[in-house]
């Protein structure tokens, strides 16, 4: 049983900064790379950064290079995405995903709300 939990979402003015939390549990061993994927509305679900869980080498996507980061706390099974100079555009349900090698993403958390004003 593999849970991810998000937290760390919230309200926040553009040009301001936002730390997700992804506490993972279970059976970890099994992640070959973890993912922050946002979904706004009327737009599909998209990856915006990942992970490989062994080595920690990370992709981001066009949209927030430079602005966004992610680190993780190997104790504590725990992924972040720290998100600077936000954007109204960044506002969407921000999901934190992991998957098998070779499979695509198949465990998800339940998302945390990210809106950022004008």
């Amino acid at each position: 049983q593999v849970q991810l939990v998000e937290s760390g979402g919230g309200l926040v003015q553009a040009g301001g900064s936002l730390r997700l939390s992804c506490a993972a549990s279970g059976r970890t061993v099994s992640f070959y790379e973890i993912g922050w994927f946002r979904q706004a509305p009327g737009k599909e679900r998209a990856l915006v950064a990942s992970m490989s869980w062994s080595s920690g080498s990370t992709w981001y996507a066009d949209s927030v290079k430079g602005r966004f980061t992610l680190s993780r706390d190997n104790a504590k099974d725990t992924v972040y995405l720290q998100m600077n100079s936000l954007k109204p555009e960044d506002t969407a349900l921000y999901y934190c995903a992991a998957r098998p090698r070779n499979a695509v993403y198949v465990y998800w958390g339940q998302g945390t709300q990210v809106t950022v004003s004008s």
